[in-house]
């Protein structure tokens, strides 16, 4: 019924609400400062990193650590008080945002970080929401089955740009100026490359302070880098953290924190739940859950697997016999891509995939209310290379695939499990069925 609506009457409705919502609750994102940070990926991540930098700067009020809200993918967090987000949404509903505010500020909290999806930008689901700081991480294919094209996609992206005092870009994404053309009174652009090589870099980033990271070292555990001199030792491998982590500074940076402060704050960070996690066991293998379920998130995370697997060092946990009895460490994907959204991306994923792993196991996750194994048999289209039942199969039951995938790896190898993260929740027709892919690894690393 819902799909019979035009989506215009939606939003108009949404609106509506948001309008009912702020009036009810007195507009509380005018008592707070709030940072949006919207993007394909690394969001989530992103938010965490702001959210500890704020906590470690002095408060103007206090002189303590800054109170801070939070509002992610993963959980909520209001002051000392957290909780996981069971919701499955980025951005919650309009009613349940403005109560959140609401909250928060009475609760004291100085600052608001909010996830901001591009459902919720086009729903208006944000609407009367009084946004200081605009971050955007990147814009890469995601959600056509409801924006249609990359154009529209962006679009919408833009709309949390509109109003804003202060702009954060990644300046190291397709057409990062469409981003900077707003009426921002303060612009942020980081990059990881250097921008004198590029010519538009002379002419549109003329009003952008921008922050480059230099002397960049990507090692297996972690990374580091340099910022206006300072050295910061970031330990969350890979260049998709390090772009996160800039965006963070940037963001502290316009906030008026420190250098020093932000990297103390960065350098705290030890894990950000179900993105890039290892799952420590007795077994010798190297087990990694992460979220991705984009075709640039998967093809960012395989090859940083391939450097970890053509490197010495392991993750925590693992063991080098492979190593020492002269074999290859295998690859071992499990994954699978969510229902009712972008079909046309599954055959990518596959792809993808396929190039980089030497076994997959194709499996559920969160088909809501499209049949699973047609979604499985979509993402096998783009799998190449690979024989069915002996180095590819299909296993619907998610707990099964898992199962199989410990079974078939011997110490040494990478067991990458994506697409749900730190995910509490399956979505499974209209019912929500607990789930959570590190304790079903933890489970059936007990049975085996």
């Amino acid at each position: 019924m819902k799909k019979l609506i035009p989506r215009k009457l939606i939003n108009i409705y949404h609106m509506a609400l948001a309008f009912l919502a702020n009036v009810f609750y007195g507009f509380p994102s005018r008592k707070i400062k709030v940072i949006g940070v919207t993007g394909t990926n690394g969001k989530t991540t992103t938010i965490m990193m702001i959210t500890k930098i704020l906590e470690e700067a002095p408060s103007t009020s206090s002189g303590q650590g800054t109170k801070v809200a939070m509002a992610s993918t993963i959980r909520f967090k209001i002051g000392e008080k957290e909780w996981i987000n069971r919701t499955k949404f980025t951005t919650m509903s309009s009613w349940a945002i403005q109560k959140f505010f609401r909250d928060a500020v009475k609760a004291g909290c100085e600052y608001m970080m909010l996830e901001t999806s591009s459902h919720s930008l086009d729903q208006n689901r944000i609407w009367g929401i009084n946004f200081k700081v605009g971050v955007v991480t990147n814009v890469t294919r995601e959600h056509l089955d409801y924006h249609k094209t990359m154009e529209r996609y962006r679009e919408i992206k833009l709309k949390l740009f509109r109003k804003i005092q202060v702009a954060v870009v990644n300046l190291d994404m397709e057409n990062p100026e469409q981003f900077l053309d707003c009426g921002a009174e303060k612009k942020y652009g980081y990059t990881l490359k250097n921008l004198n090589a590029r010519p538009e870099a002379q002419n549109f980033f003329q009003d952008v302070e921008i922050i480059e990271a230099k002397d960049i070292k990507l090692g297996i555990s972690g990374t580091s880098f340099k910022v206006k001199g300072a050295e910061i030792n970031l330990n969350l491998p890979g260049g998709f953290n390090l772009e996160n982590a800039m965006a963070a500074i940037c963001t502290g940076l316009a906030e008026g924190i420190s250098l020093p402060v932000i990297k103390n704050a960065l350098e705290k960070i030890k894990i950000i739940p179900g993105r890039l996690e290892s799952v420590e066991n007795n077994k010798g293998l190297n087990i990694i859950i992460d979220y991705a379920v984009t075709p640039d998130s998967l093809e960012k995370l395989y090859s940083l697997i391939l450097k970890f697997k053509s490197h010495p060092e392991r993750s925590e946990g693992s063991r080098d016999s492979s190593l020492a009895l002269g074999m290859t460490p295998k690859v071992i994907s499990v994954f699978g891509s969510c229902g009712e959204r972008d079909r046309g991306k599954r055959p990518i994923m596959g792809q993808i995939v396929s190039a980089n792993a030497d076994l997959i196991i194709l499996t559920n996750e969160d088909p809501y209310e499209e049949d699973p194994m047609q979604i499985i048999n979509e993402i096998s289209k783009g799998i190449q290379n690979k024989i069915e039942n002996k180095n590819f199969w299909k296993i619907l039951d998610r707990r099964e695939a898992i199962k199989k995938a410990l079974q078939l790896a011997e110490a040494g190898d990478f067991v990458i499990v994506t697409g749900k993260g730190a995910e509490e929740t399956m979505a499974v027709g209209k019912k929500r069925i607990p789930w959570n892919d590190k304790k079903v690894i933890i489970e059936e690393l007990r049975n085996l």
